[in-house]
């Protein structure tokens, strides 16, 4: 899938933990969104990723910025995975992966010579008008969370 960077972030509608509904039109305006695609709760890699967001939640809030974690998992195990963690942020169900294909991270993936479809590790940086300003795919844990708040603090001169 072509790169999203400097077009309109695809809009979606998706049940947070809590089976709220949460849509990218809600920070319009008024927030920039982090949005950031990883593969399954629990998992050493994605358990990283989400505590080191969760260690920089305020660092992401001074800079008025809400963050978004998404993945095909259910509602259920999202509740288990912020309890067991003290996540911060909402993480929506995306168990149809239309949202996913929407931003062209759903893709097929190899595994111990098995392939199969899953969600590829991305970030999304979105302004408040809607425009994907930066992307991140086939996103390194280690490091990455910095460089997404440098990259922020560049664009909102902060």
């Amino acid at each position: 899938m072509a790169a999203l960077e400097g077009t309109q972030a695809p809009e979606f509608s998706l049940k947070d933990e809590a089976g709220k509904m949460v849509s990218l039109k809600e920070f319009s305006g008024s927030k920039y969104v982090v949005l950031y695609f990883y593969p399954k709760d629990m998992t050493p890699g994605c358990t990283t990723q989400a505590c080191n967001f969760r260690d920089a939640q305020a660092d992401f809030s001074a800079l008025n910025t809400v963050i978004l974690g998404v993945s095909a998992d259910s509602e259920d195990l999202h509740n288990k995975f912020i309890e067991k963690h003290g996540l911060p942020f909402s993480l929506l169900v995306d168990e149809d992966h239309r949202v996913s294909e929407d931003y062209g991270v759903w893709v097929e993936k190899s595994m111990y010579g098995k392939k199969f479809m899953g969600i590829e590790r991305a970030t999304y940086l979105i302004d408040p008008t809607g425009n994907v300003v930066k992307e991140w795919r086939k996103v390194k844990v280690p490091n990455h969370i910095q460089d997404v708040l440098d990259t922020l603090k560049t664009i909102s001169n902060q």
